[in-house]
């Protein structure tokens, strides 16, 4: 048993007894601290270096996979259309909360003014459109700093090569091995993820004081309180809707939810997920390709954590958002994240890299959104695994197979 939960979260504990470690540093030493910036920033460089190769061989593979789930046509669509709509829900209540409970006030303005930031006043949407989705030539496109036109060109390419079958037999397993390598590298790299991080934190800490290590408690109070909502309240609203009752509907999430918070694993959680949506009585067909297509793209738990990201990077550098404009931005932003963190296993930041890129921020900032993706990763891994047991109950409900 020890052994299982040293396993499960051993990276995890490291990670926070080096935030623990660099956040002591940072209070003791003061601006001392700024010296431990430069191995900070080495391991920084060296996540940055394997950004680009991961989200190629990452999303081209994931698309390969989820090409050929056996979940098509209609099903398809309804199974897309299932995993946005209860994302959307996960990100408006996160945003709703912590609109509410806002534990980001007291950062606004921290870092100074967010140079190129699409929130910044007289931007012209539609050349921000084009900026943020295409680059003008291909070398372009192996840089951190465009993520998502290499997300889109390699998401193409993915495409193409599972069309072909049999013609690109050799680039798929190009891909897949190609995965394989990078994940392995960046597995290595992440070892050094607590000495790292907790420089950098000591850093920071040193910088802004002790006053942000309460901040980033108060943020996972509030990520927390909106997952709970989200699990309790609109989750039970869901099986509802699908006429299950919620005496059996919560007896079978029990399994996938102890799985869940016992591994910190969406994927892990898979096989007792598919097991529960069995005995909730819904088809193998869409078991056995809603679920595994969940667990790439519907992450309702990452979304609500990565609200909370995009909202600290707004706050931190001046530009909170406002009005309508602002809340579909950050929802919108905290969306396209978790699709990235879901296609990238062992992601190294990607997802923050990702909102770094969009928001127009220095991607070293990307560390302190990592501290908050590492707090809140037990909430965020309970929704994301057994909101991947409700999603197939709907899909059934929209789509009845004959």
């Amino acid at each position: 048993m020890k052994s299982d939960f040293l396993k499960n979260y051993g990276a995890t504990l490291l990670l926070l007894l080096g935030l623990v470690a660099g956040g002591v540093l940072g209070a003791v030493l003061g601006d001392g601290a700024h010296v431990l910036r430069v191995p900070g920033m080495l391991f920084l460089n060296l996540v940055f270096m394997l950004v680009v190769p991961l989200v190629f061989f990452s999303v081209a593979h994931s698309i390969v996979v989820m090409q050929r789930s056996g979940v098509i046509g209609r099903v398809l669509a309804t199974s897309l259309g299932v995993f946005l709509f209860m994302s959307l829900v996960a990100g408006i209540l996160g945003y709703g909360f912590m609109s509410v409970w806002n534990p980001f006030a007291r950062l606004l303005g921290q870092g100074g003014s967010a140079s190129g930031s699409v929130m910044a006043e007289g931007v012209d949407v539609g050349e921000a459109i084009v900026s943020a989705l295409t680059v003008n030539d291909f070398p372009l496109l192996l840089s951190r700093e465009h993520l998502l036109p290499l997300i889109l060109f390699t998401a193409l390419f993915g495409l193409a090569v599972a069309l072909l079958g049999q013609k690109a037999a050799l680039v798929e397993r190009f891909i897949a091995e190609g995965e394989a390598v990078i994940i392995k590298m960046m597995e290595l790299v992440m070892k050094l993820a607590p000495i790292g991080i907790g420089c950098y934190f000591a850093d920071t800490i040193g910088s802004l004081g002790g006053q942000i290590v309460g901040d980033y408690f108060e943020i996972f109070l509030v990520v927390c309180a909106a997952s709970a909502v989200c699990y309790l309240v609109f989750f039970s609203l869901y099986a509802l809707f699908c006429r299950v009752p919620l005496g059996r509907f919560w007896k079978e999430m029990i399994p996938p939810s102890a799985t869940a918070v016992g591994t910190c694993s969406s994927a892990a959680s898979m096989p007792v997920t598919m097991a529960a949506a069995r005995r909730l009585d819904v088809s193998d067909r869409l078991v056995e390709g809603v679920i595994p297509l969940g667990t790439h793209l519907h992450k309702d738990g990452s979304v609500i954590t990565s609200v909370a990201k995009v909202l600290f990077a707004l706050y931190f550098f001046g530009a909170a958002p406002e009005g309508f404009e602002g809340a579909a931005l950050v929802v919108l932003v905290a969306l396209l994240e978790s699709i990235v963190v879901g296609a990238i296993p062992v992601g190294g930041m990607t997802g923050e890299l990702l909102i770094c890129a969009v928001l127009g921020l220095d991607p070293s900032f990307a560390a302190a959104m990592l501290i908050i993706g590492t707090i809140c990763d037990i909430p965020a891994t309970l929704l994301n695994a057994t909101g991947n047991l409700v999603a197939p109950l709907l899909v059934q409900r929209l789509t009845p197979l004959k």
